[in-house]
């Protein structure tokens, strides 16, 4: 039985262990804020990373399952990047044929293309996925035999359909998921004529 110095004790410690992972956590929090406006270096980073991960797996002919699930689901993350947010096709009016689109010209209301995945999220799991994968090259049981090239055929298959299905969908709904930069309007200049 526990007398009230035990209890007191693992209270203690129970708060200490929640207080340190509070820490831990505003502190990767903290950490991923100070990245966030630094696009061109995280995506330089996590291509660094995607390439010492083939490194690896081509260096060790090895762990081409977790090469292929992790294709797989960078494949399924760059599909919700380029998905928008509110998906036309989900959207559809009974009166109109095409289903709703998106504003293309000047005299329409803007709509801004809201993704589904933003960018820093589509970065942080890609990364995040790059490394569990990488940590898994390190462990023999997932170094499956497979034969590797109908692999490789089946995910550029899957790749191709997934992305002319994206192409189709983004054609049909008029939308397209990038933008260069901000839009620049013209100003009117009126002439003053001073007598």
């Amino acid at each position: 039985m526990m007398d009230g110095n035990d209890l007191a004790s693992e209270t203690t410690r129970r708060g200490i262990i929640s207080q340190a992972w509070t820490r831990i956590s505003q502190i990767y929090q903290g950490t991923l804020d100070k990245w966030t406006p630094h696009t061109k270096g995280r995506w330089f980073g996590c291509i660094l990373l995607l390439i010492a991960f083939v490194i690896r797996v081509v260096t060790k002919q090895g762990w081409y399952i977790v090469t292929y699930a992790l294709g797989i689901y960078h494949l399924n993350l760059f599909i919700a990047f380029l998905t928008p947010k509110i998906d036309p096709a989900m959207d559809f009016d009974a009166d109109d044929d095409n289903g709703p689109a998106l504003p293309t010209r000047a005299t329409e209301e803007f709509r801004p293309f809201i993704r589904r995945l933003p960018e820093f999220k589509f970065w942080l799991s890609v990364t995040k996925s790059t490394i569990i994968g990488f940590i898994c090259t390190f462990i023999d049981a997932l170094n499956i035999p497979v034969f590797w090239p109908i692999l490789v055929m089946y995910f550029i298959t899957l790749f191709c359909i997934t992305m002319k299905r994206q192409i189709k969908h983004m054609i049909k709904y008029r939308y397209l998921p990038f933008t260069h930069s901000k839009p620049k309007y013209k100003t009117v200049e009126s002439t003053v004529t001073v007598n």
